[in-house]
């Protein structure tokens, strides 16, 4: 053997199907031939034991295929990566390129130029998914790597990766906030992240991946037999993210349920729903979206919340324990509640049962929905649902019944919230908290939330006019489309000054928010519709108390602004240019 020729162990463990071994064994003997591996493969089938792996120390990596015993301490301290059967059968070349593109394997070749493929996507799919996805272009191109970046946003999947790009691509690298469907990428290097490093440091974010991407195992997913969900699937996501990908499929629901609500008030007046407009444009327009739009919000976050967690055999029965927990009065609190229920108990369910494999079909279809329906339902009745319900009604008694110093306290707090990491986990706390309470027809913080969001983009760009000498010419010039994305009600406008100046910008930016969030609560102002900045507040009834509330967005705005004059330092002069 040559001393430049990489060696491979793979040990293939697949019980009965003996015959299918056999196969994926011979599979990869001639892929590794046409690649110039020199490959040793050891067959372990319910028959018996066939073939050598040969000494471990002189291979360079171990391949593990099938999921049955492989007796794998034998090559304690080998690098190694998995794959299954069926990936084997269908592609060993594909198999055995993510093999060999671990780093303990590529070796001197880890230098050369990368195809990368990714995917980005945030809970509003609007700013990080596309600022993470330019961090990943910029970052590529400046390390020396081919990148196309799919991007996953509010109205879809933009620039769509093809089929010919992921079977070439070296790496694929998922920025996201919300839970990605990966099955096209079975057996492609993989590494998972969420959109901030993309979007603070990208060039970090691609050396990491390339040095620590494995294998995805897409196992059963994408033959939809529900059998074993993707390990890297759930292993790098938790209960935030679950969250935030029932969030982000509940918000159209609630921006359409929430303007047709608006409109119908505009043209029936506020008692449009009663039975004397029955049959006219505004009762009708309440029809679609309080009684069938507001109705299946709940539904859509627990679903959403199942999915995310245990994939399409957990929509189901987190859909119909959305829809329990609001016919029990518990509102978003039991929407969440029944997500993580059902997709919790849906992924148990699913490692916990176990079929020959000519039934596995049934899972899916029948098994799952059917038990993870009653559990979800159940628990919701007999356990969760009554006590969240009640849990929900006082909150919402509390909240319709401030005044004064309560109000404000909410507002300080949620608009402090909004503009303390723009857009991170914090931020979509306290706008979850507020596009939920829309379901009990609490408005007011979700108002005070979506003033704040504003605030803080819209008092750097009104900062780096009225004081530009804080501020470099580049940060001058970007600050009119921070004005932009402040007026869109996009609040990352502001993260690029807050990136770097963190000490001084962020305290800024929170003082001008809380402000505006507080006056927002005094003044008793309410928003019908979660998103869409100041380009809904000419909608009739989309917004109460109008003329206070646009005094809380002047108040916070300019309070941001004077507080970067404060709290930041001239920028320096740069030879040859003018402040």
């Amino acid at each position: 053997m040559s001393s430049s020729t990489t060696r491979l162990i793979a040990v293939i463990s697949a019980g009965e199907r003996s015959t299918e071994a056999v196969l994926a064994a011979e599979a990869l003997r001639r892929a590794a031939a046409d690649a110039a591996l020199d490959l040793a493969v050891e067959v372990r089938t319910a028959l018996g034991t066939l073939g050598d792996t040969g000494s471990a120390s002189e291979a360079q990596h171990l391949l593990l295929i099938g999921d049955g015993d492989f007796e794998a301490e034998r090559f304690a301290g080998l690098p190694r990566s998995e794959a299954s059967l069926e990936q084997a059968l269908a592609d060993a070349r594909a198999v055995l390129r993510a093999a060999t593109q671990s780093p303990a394997v590529s070796g001197a070749t880890s230098d050369r130029p990368k195809r990368i493929v990714a995917i980005t996507s945030c809970p509003t799919g609007i700013a990080h998914t596309f600022m993470a996805a330019e961090g990943i272009q910029q970052s590529a191109k400046a390390l020396g790597h081919q990148v196309r970046v799919e991007t996953q946003g509010s109205v879809g999947a933009r620039d769509t990766l093809t089929a010919d790009e992921i079977r070439e691509a070296d790496l694929v690298l998922i920025a996201a906030d919300t839970q990605v469907d990966l099955s096209r990428f079975a057996g492609k290097p993989l590494f998972k992240s969420n959109t901030k490093p993309a979007i603070n440091d990208g060039k970090a974010l691609i050396v990491k991946a390339l040095a620590e991407a494995q294998p995805y195992r897409a196992e059963a997913t994408a033959a939809n037999t529900g059998s074993s969900a993707p390990k890297q699937a759930t292993s790098r996501s938790g209960p935030y993210k679950h969250l935030m990908t029932g969030v982000s499929f509940m918000l159209p629901f609630v921006t359409a349920g929430g303007l047709l609500i608006a409109l119908a008030f505009a043209i029936g007046g506020i008692y449009v729903f009663d039975d004397a407009h029955k049959g006219t444009l505004g009762w009708s327009l309440f029809q679609i979206g309080a009684k069938a739009g507001f109705v299946l919000m709940v539904p859509a976050l627990a679903a959403y919340i199942a999915f995310s967690i245990a994939d399409r055999p957990g929509l189901a029965p987190g859909m119909i324990g959305g829809l329990v927990a609001a016919n029990l009065g518990a509102g978003f609190l039991g929407g969440i509640a029944a997500g993580f229920i059902a997709g919790y108990g849906v992924y148990w369910l699913n490692r916990a049962i176990q079929l020959p494999r000519n039934l596995e079909g049934l899972k899916p279809v029948l098994i799952l929905p059917v038990l993870g329906t009653l559990l979800t339902g159940l628990l919701m009745i007999y356990v969760v649902g009554v006590p969240v319900a009640e849990a929900l009604a006082a909150m919402t008694a509390w909240l319709r019944d401030m005044q004064g110093s309560s109000a404000i306290l909410l507002g300080l707090l949620l608009g402090g919230m909004m503009a303390f990491d723009m857009g991170g986990p914090i931020n979509k706390a306290a706008y979850a908290f507020s596009t939920g309470l829309l379901a009990s027809e609490v408005y007011s913080p979700m108002a005070a939330t979506m003033m704040a969001g504003m605030t803080a983009p819209l008092g750097v760009a009104l900062a780096t006019k009225v004081f530009a000498d804080r501020f470099t010419i580049e940060e001058r010039e970007a600050g009119n489309a921070a004005a932009v994305l402040g007026l869109a009600f996009i609040t990352e406008g502001a993260i690029p000054y807050a990136a770097r100046d963190p000490l001084r910008v962020i305290p800024a930016l929170v003082l001008g928010s809380s402000v505006s969030g507080a006056i927002s609560m005094l003044v008793g102002a309410e928003l019908k519709v979660p998103h869409g900045g100041v380009f809904v507040l000419p909608i009739p009834n989309a917004v109460t108390h109008l003329g206070g509330y646009l005094v809380a967005l002047v108040v916070g705005t300019v309070l941001t602004a004077v507080a970067l004059r404060l709290l930041k330092k001239p920028a320096p002069i740069v030879a040859g240019t003018t402040t």
